[in-house]
């Protein structure tokens, strides 16, 4: 509660002393507060959004009809960010912080993490030319669900398949590099280094450092306001437009059981912790034309031994969660800025292991069909829709109804 009142205390002290220097305000969405230092050595733009979820579920094979039944409202993200360069534009910065309850939620040196509260705090150093090095704790150059923003999603959230296969933010280095071939055929290059752990750990490493490649190809040019990484079409594309990515990761000593994502796997009174190196390959694409959007990817992440062991090889029961997933999503924007959008998702935990008994880790399929009112763009917006989910090895399937707001100043 002390860190949340700080933050708070010191957001807003900062908002204050900033407005009385800034000659414009800037326009809805654009962030609370742009500024730039009169000596041009420093610029801020300070932004915060929240977004509020309703939630209901049922469990469509309870005997007892409607009776297995769930629903909560909650605030499902609450952000504040800082962004801008220091000293010269060259020298980027971006500064996220998150006040929802998962956010706070972390435990001490025991569990190796603490709250979850800092989500990025990057620098971004254009060095030379088109190449520019990161620095610090960020999302990885993972998937391409993963790294859209959670404030520009097409649907209420992102699918299952990021959820179980996700890179996610880590601590480490980045170098990013882009070129142009011929007229528009725009390729980018991106390399990491990084702990493998994922994000606000408070204890040194276990095992081996994560690395990851990423490619990404755009043959019919750029996007309008950087769409490839901003689901719907708000931009309504004149010219059809494509992104290609694909990324490999390798986690050498992996200690969580989705690599830098999930819980750790500990060995009781031994202390020891489980370290197996997980390697994830990812492809996905990105298409936009006059209203029209989609956005498919396709993810693999395989381990030699999924089972978790000590040093002596025994296994405790615990796992690496490895397979393979699929996911498949449509939209399309009308001209009053309503849009509808469907989505498939196939997930296939690896058959080595035993899943049955884990009910939210059995092989299934989701269908989801969603509907958005941009009233200004994804910066203030309503959205809703229903879930459908198919287990396969469990006789439980799944219906949820969601509908979430967002206002992002």
């Amino acid at each position: 509660m002390k860190n949340y009142l700080l933050v708070l205390f010191f957001s807003f002290a900062f908002t204050c002393a900033l407005q009385a220097q800034v000659k414009k305000s800037p326009s809805f969405g654009k962030g609370l507060v742009n500024y730039v230092a009169d000596d041009s050595t420093f610029s801020v733009k300070f932004g915060a959004r929240v977004q509020s979820l309703f939630f209901a579920g049922w469990n469509l094979n309870d005997p007892t009809g409607y009776k297995d039944f769930n629903s909560n409202f909650l605030i499902r993200r609450t952000r504040l960010k800082f962004d801008g360069f220091a000293y010269t534009p060259k020298l980027k910065y971006k500064f996220e912080f998150g006040f929802s309850n998962r956010d706070f939620a972390g435990g001490g040196e025991e569990t190796r993490e603490g709250p979850r509260m800092i989500l990025d705090g990057v620098l971004k150093w254009n060095f030379a030319g088109n190449f520019v090095l990161w620095g610090g704790q960020t999302k990885l150059p993972g998937n391409r669900e993963r790294v859209v923003s959670s404030a520009n999603l097409q649907l209420v959230d992102r699918s299952q398949l990021n959820s179980k296969f996700n890179l996610d933010r880590d601590i480490g280095f980045q170098l990013r590099h882009h070129h142009t071939v011929g007229d528009n055929f725009i390729i980018r290059e991106i390399a990491a280094w990084s702990q493998g752990e994922g994000r606000n750990v408070t204890v040194g490493n276990i095992g081996g450092y994560q690395y990851t490649g990423r490619v990404e190809l755009l043959p019919m040019g750029k996007f309008a306001g950087k769409g490839d990484y901003v689901s719907s079409d708000l931009k309504r594309e004149s010219t059809p437009k494509l992104a290609i990515g694909i990324t490999y990761d390798q986690n050498n000593g992996a200690s969580r059981t989705r690599g830098n994502t999930g819980s750790f796997i500990e060995f009781g009174d031994s202390g020891d912790y489980s370290e197996e190196t997980l390697k994830t390959f990812f492809v996905d694409a990105m298409f936009k034309y006059n209203g029209w959007s989609f956005m498919g990817e396709y993810a693999d992440r395989d381990a030699e031994d999924p089972y978790a062991r000590d040093s002596n090889g025994n296994a405790n029961g615990a796992y690496y969660y490895v397979g393979k997933g699929l996911n498949l999503q449509l939209g399309y924007l009308f001209r009053n800025n309503w849009e509808i959008a469907g989505r498939f998702t196939d997930i296939k935990p690896d058959n080595r292991i035993d899943f049955n008994s884990v009910a939210s880790e059995v092989t299934f399929k989701e269908y989801t069909l969603g509907l958005s009112k941009y009233v200004v763009g994804h910066k203030l917006k309503m959205q809703t829709d229903v879930v459908y989910r198919d287990n396969a090895n469990i006789p439980i399937d799944n219906l949820w109804y969601r509908f979430q707001f967002e206002i992002h100043l």
